[in-house]
């Protein structure tokens, strides 16, 4: 059986000392370069010249660890891959060539009316199509691969950085724009990934054949005079310089009316996310909604939240018709250009139909050559909003891990006790990420066995003390330390229920497997939980179909699974009756009669089950520990009523004057 030595954070785990080097060094297989310095943004720019030179940024934020793909840390398949995808396009613009060659010698043929050379170029044009073919489907699947192993790359880096010490917890307490980071790691990166390769093998492909097919232009098309005003103009290379003209126009058009592209894609996949993390909200929230009977206050927020993103489609859309007017227009006037050019030299003689054919075919190459932004440029848009939504994500958690490293921000401190104390809690403050105090210096001790109740009215400042205890809040000054090799565990007021396995569910964080079948089923019988013992290898929405109750009851078997030192309780018995709730507790002290117990919680009944008390007070400028005592030992007095319940015959003998009947008898 493995340690619970990794703790997910803000769900049930265990942490030990030194945990978070652990947890690092197992979240990451790959290597990332540290955060780039911090750029200030010149203070004498204007709001919108700050915000567009922190638009340009994000892209080279994106790749700043993008580019570490074809590092010596990146992918090994990465420069094999795209060395022969190099090699591929140029090997198909050489097809494109020989076509293109077939092209003027079978209409030269046709012509002449030789019917000798029609039947060899009939039999020679079926291996230049194979070939070709051959090319462009290899070249799809090295394409394709480059996409795949780069976004692997890049999502592996980037959700190991999210994971790693709480920063995604911590994302939630600071401002900055990564709002929906599931949907930037997911559906942003993808397209940053797949979008890139796409351009560059287009860019280089373009290239190519704009280079080679200008030369065939220039080299058909000679020169061309035009008589004008009783004078002549001569136009060398006339095919090139109109296959420049033309797509210097259609690019400049597309760039002028396509110029709040890049904007409108960008917001567009901004309302997408926050529309799924609203439909995301309402599923993992459905009880609560059913039972309160909310689902029109739902649908209206849906109504509104899917109005915004119809919105932002319809000016998507507008942006698209303007693209499409001249994209299409180009296509469809692109291939009549050369002809009508050349139909002067061909009517006088001075060239063939195989030569008006080839100029007619490689002018619309190079014009698909030099149209390529005009084609390109709404998956461009995109790409440049994806990319910088990633970014963003990219840049916030630049932020925490420099905080990590710098105490400029101020930083707890997490070590080991030099005594045998297995908890101590040194001048221990708890800020926000601005400074603003939440608790203020706090010095406690906490010995081996003790059990410690945390007490306070809400607000104080408990559950953020939890925090900071468990690493999960990094803000503030002073030390938490460890006894040396011991472990410690969570237990949070709403468990984490994973998906999968009833099985999994209950050995989380550990695997499935972590455990003997035989073990989970004494643990859940334990725990009161025995009627799920033929259910462990179900695959089921647990985290649905469990009652708060139940998730409670499961937190305690992962307990008694993982045998902890230490176990901090936060509200971890608030969704259970008074009388399953001391069940638990004596459970723990029976089972684990030499843990370590620090509880948050604000029912009086838990003092019962403790040794010790302090309580924190809020004020202002934090909140503060007002006290710190031993509780006397006690018996607790239970009520008639519910000693009736239990056993109606008890208050029959309870009445004969035995007074012994009225107490519980229940041990600390």
């Amino acid at each position: 059986m493995t340690d619970a030595k990794l703790k997910p954070t803000s769900v049930d785990g265990a942490k030990p000392d030194g945990a978070e080097e652990t947890r690092q060094g197992k979240a990451s297989t790959v290597e990332v370069a540290p955060p780039p310095d911090v750029i200030e943004p010149d203070p004498d720019l204007t709001p919108e010249e700050a915000e567009q030179a922190r638009r340009k940024y994000l892209l080279k934020r994106f790749w700043i660890s993008a580019r570490g793909y074809w590092g010596r840390s990146g992918d090994g398949f990465a420069w094999p891959c795209s060395i022969g995808l190099l090699v591929m396009i140029c090997m198909n613009v050489g097809f494109q060539y020989g076509i293109n060659r077939w092209n003027r010698g079978i209409f030269d043929a046709i012509e002449r009316h030789d019917a000798g050379t029609v039947y060899y170029l009939s039999a020679v044009f079926l291996p230049l199509v194979a070939g070709s073919v051959v090319l462009v489907t290899s070249q799809v699947y090295v394409r394709m691969m480059i996409q795949r192993h780069w976004r692997r790359w890049l999502a592996t880096a980037l959700i190991a950085r999210w994971l790693a010490n709480g920063r995604y917890y911590q994302l939630n307490l600071i401002g900055g724009d990564h709002k929906n980071p599931e949907a930037r790691i997911s559906e942003d990166l993808r397209i940053a990934t797949e979008s890139p390769v796409d351009f560059i093998a287009g860019v280089i492909s373009a290239f190519l054949s704009a280079s080679t097919f200008i030369v065939v232009l220039w080299t058909i098309g000679g020169a061309l005079t035009l008589p004008i005003g009783g004078m002549s103009i001569t136009i060398p290379g006339f095919l090139v310089v109109t296959a420049v003209l033309y797509a210097a126009i259609t690019s400049t058009t597309i760039a002028v009316i396509g110029r709040h592209f890049v904007r409108v894609s960008e917001v567009k996949n901004q309302v997408e996310a926050e529309f799924r993390y609203t439909l995301t909200h309402v599923r993992e929230n459905g009880e609560s909604i059913a039972l309160l009977g909310g689902e029109e206050e739902e649908r209206n927020d849906l109504d509104k939240t899917f109005t915004n993103v119809l919105r932002q489609w319809a000016k998507l859309s507008h942006q698209y018709m303007r693209t499409t007017f001249v994209s299409h227009g180009s296509m469809l006037i692109a291939p009549v250009v050369p002809v009508l050019l050349c139909a002067p030299k061909f009517l006088e003689g001075s060239m063939t139909l195989g030569e008006v054919m080839q100029a007619a075919s490689a002018f619309a190459i190079v014009q698909t050559a030099f149209g390529w932004l005009v084609d390109n440029y709404p998956r461009l848009a995109d790409w440049n909003a994806c990319a910088r939504r990633v970014a963003s994500l990219m840049m916030s958690l630049d932020g925490l891990e420099r905080a990590e490293q710098s105490d400029a921000l101020g930083r707890i401190q997490h070590g080991k006790t030099e005594s045998e104390a297995m908890l101590s809690l040194n001048d221990l403050a708890v800020s926000l990420d601005d400074g603003t105090a939440v608790v203020k210096e706090t010095q406690v001790e906490i010995e081996a066995g003790e059990r410690v109740l945390v007490a306070g009215e809400s607000g104080s400042g408990k559950s953020t003390l939890v925090r900071a205890i468990s690493g999960l809040w990094p803000w503030g000054h002073g030390s938490v330390d460890f006894h040396p090799d011991r472990r410690l565990f969570m237990l949070p007021q709403r468990p984490y229920i994973p998906s999968g396995t009833l099985r999994r569910a209950v050995a989380y964080p550990n695997a499935a497997d972590g455990w003997p079948l035989d073990e989970i089923k004494a643990a859940l019988q334990k725990v009161g939980l025995e009627y799920l013992n033929e259910k462990l290898e179900e695959e089921a929405p647990w985290d649905q179909i469990l009652s708060g109750g139940e998730k409670q009851r499961l937190a305690f078997a992962r307990l008694l699974l993982h045998n902890p030192d230490i176990i901090v309780l936060d509200e971890a018995t608030s969704a259970l009756d008074e009388k399953s709730q001391d069940r638990m507790m004596e459970m723990v002290i029976e089972e684990l009669p030499k843990v370590t117990i620090v509880s948050v919680a604000h029912r009086a009944e838990l003092e019962v089950f403790h040794s010790r008390k302090i309580t924190l007070e809020r004020r202002e400028g934090g909140a503060k520990l007002v006290s710190d005592i031993d509780l006397i030992p006690r018996k607790r007095r239970r009520s008639v009523l519910s000693r009736f319940l239990d056993n109606p015959r008890s208050l029959a003998k309870g009445s004969t004057g035995s007074g012994k009947a009225e107490l519980s008898g229940k041990k600390k």
